[in-house]
């Protein structure tokens, strides 16, 4: 008969390796999409519905802030998540959300350096968000390096969001801990 640790490590395992894995497909999904953020993700018609909605709640605070809406909205929603399990100390769930904020800041890249050229299709035609944002402020000739810059802003957040799925699922705690 084996014994069983009570400080709970045995119980810890599952958890570690599961969310361990759960970080590394992220690590190795976030590759291709980082690369070629234009290909597309699995997450793309979500973060579309999350985007589009994101200019109905905005569409009452005027041209702009209405504009800005749809990109406003992907970063509110994922950084809710990341608040959401941040307080409830759910580090490594908080790590996820925080990956899904920087797939969304590489989404937000193709759109913005889409601003002059205007290929991509939009949802209903209409006005390119981010072409009137950056014509309005007098940046439209700085697309390529404004994307790249939010870009490089997604990157970062991946790095962080992958570094510390590895240090979190490490420390996971048991699903069901042991009582003393």
């Amino acid at each position: 008969m084996t014994s069983t640790p009570l400080d709970g490590s045995a119980s810890r395992r599952p958890v570690a390796y599961s969310r361990l894995a759960l970080t590394i497909v992220l690590a190795l999904y976030a590759l291709p999409i980082m690369r070629h953020p234009e290909a597309g993700s699995f997450l793309d018609s979500l973060d579309l519905a999350i985007h589009e909605t994101g200019h109905l709640v905005f569409a009452m605070f005027g041209e702009v802030v209405h504009a800005a809406g749809g990109t406003l909205f992907q970063l509110i929603v994922p950084s809710a998540f990341f608040g959401y399990f941040a307080r409830n100390n759910d580090r490594h769930a908080a790590t996820v959300a925080l990956w899904w904020m920087a797939q969304n800041l590489w989404n937000i890249s193709v759109y913005v350096r889409d601003a002059r050229v205007q290929e991509l299709p939009l949802v209903g035609g209409g006005e390119h968000d981010w072409a009137f944002l950056l014509g309005r402020f007098g940046l439209l000739a700085h697309d390529q390096g404004i994307g790249r810059s939010i870009h490089f802003v997604g990157t970062v957040l991946c790095l962080v969001a992958i570094g510390g799925g590895v240090l979190f699922s490490l420390r996971a705690q048991p699903l069901d801990p042991v009582r003393e």
